[in-house]
């Protein structure tokens, strides 16, 4: 593994699947981050527009700056946690994750306004969580976030072996097409987060237990939701999560 725990795809019949998955063509703009020895950049050249690959470990940086020639790159050294994707205008992420920051970079980008969709390379348990239905077990605070800005969608599984080095667990390919407007519309977003990190703080209990902290009556606001008090956080939906903020709202604006 990397300093920087990164897993290196180089077949390119998966390469050309991840790619097709991703929708790129010629009037794309497709951001990459962490191309490493730069398999996937090479593909992604040949379909889109423009490819702008951010890389923060400075031996592939380099690399890539001495062995790739395209007009149609843009090879930044630097940290995709802090690029400034807002200058780029419409793009889409194509992506092999590097596994430790996989969930800082998705949140980071799901705020950018001009993202269209992403196309991931990420560990399967955290793909099986993005796309996961109410219920015991995947289903969490990360499903819903993700469910408010885009669609996911487990394209394919890819075993570990297909990796250099080897990863310890087996990753997949997710689609994520960025919405229009968001799944559910709220009067206050915020309020709509901090009540679903709080329920599944405390999963194991009942909503009302969860929320209680946010809502001085949370079995008013929840029956006024139409929602049983007594529900697990798991068993509601984002919308179920939205009528139940928006009730808050208007009971305890202060809040």
């Amino acid at each position: 593994m990397t300093r920087l725990s990164q897993h290196f795809l180089f077949d390119p019949s998966i390469l050309t699947r991840i790619i097709d998955v991703s929708g790129v063509g010629p009037e794309d703009t497709v951001v990459e981050i962490g191309p490493g020895p730069g398999a996937l950049t090479r593909m992604l050249l040949e379909r889109a527009g423009r490819v702008v690959a951010i890389e923060l470990d400075e031996k592939f940086y380099r690399r890539l700056k001495e062995e790739i020639s395209s007009e149609k790159l843009e090879l930044v050294h630097g940290d995709a946690l802090k690029f400034p994707y807002h200058e780029l205008g419409e793009f889409r992420v194509v992506a092999n994750i590097p596994y430790h920051i996989t969930t800082p970079i998705i949140f980071r980008l799901l705020r950018e306004s001009a993202l269209r969709s992403m196309t991931l390379t990420i560990q399967k348990e955290v793909a099986l969580r993005m796309t996961a239905s109410p219920g015991p077990g995947n289903y969490g605070v990360l499903t819903l976030s993700i469910l408010y800005r885009a669609e996911p969608k487990l394209a394919f599984t890819i075993p570990a072996g297909a990796f250099r080095p080897v990863p310890k667990v087996d990753s997949a390919c997710i689609h994520l097409r960025i919405r229009e407007r968001p799944m559910v519309q709220v009067k206050d977003e915020g309020l709509l987060f901090a009540l679903i990190r709080g329920a599944f703080a405390h999963r194991r209990k009942t909503v009302a237990n969860g929320i209680k902290r946010l809502c001085p009556a949370p079995c008013n606001a929840l029956l006024e939701a139409g929602i049983d008090p007594k529900r697990r956080p798991e068993t509601l939906t984002l919308a179920d999560f939205a009528r139940l903020a928006d009730e808050i709202f208007k009971a305890f604006p202060g809040q």
